[in-house]
């Protein structure tokens, strides 16, 4: 049980370390390649928008909880003193 909890430990700290290094990946949609044939017609790639590559899930999920965490804990404007006579 222990060897199989540190298992999962490793593999979510290297893909952890991947995403930090390399946050992109080939499209699997075009195989990297940008654009797609259909028939007789050459489009760009829906997925990726013929970019050949897009976010990985883990660096998506990194960087909606740092939008999040930002969100949360930015400073709060301060509100003008009220005039005494008010």
């Amino acid at each position: 049980m222990a060897l199989a909890s540190l298992l999962i430990l490793l593999t979510a700290a290297g893909y952890a370390v991947l995403c930090a290094v390399k946050p992109f990946a080939p499209c699997r949609k075009c195989s990297g390649i940008g654009v797609r044939t259909r028939r007789r017609a050459v489009i760009v790639c829906r997925r990726c928008h013929g970019h050949r590559s897009r976010l990985r899930i883990g660096r998506r999920l990194l960087n909606n909880s740092r939008t999040i965490h930002a969100a949360g804990t930015r400073p709060q404007p301060t509100d003008r003193k009220a005039a005494p006579w008010q």
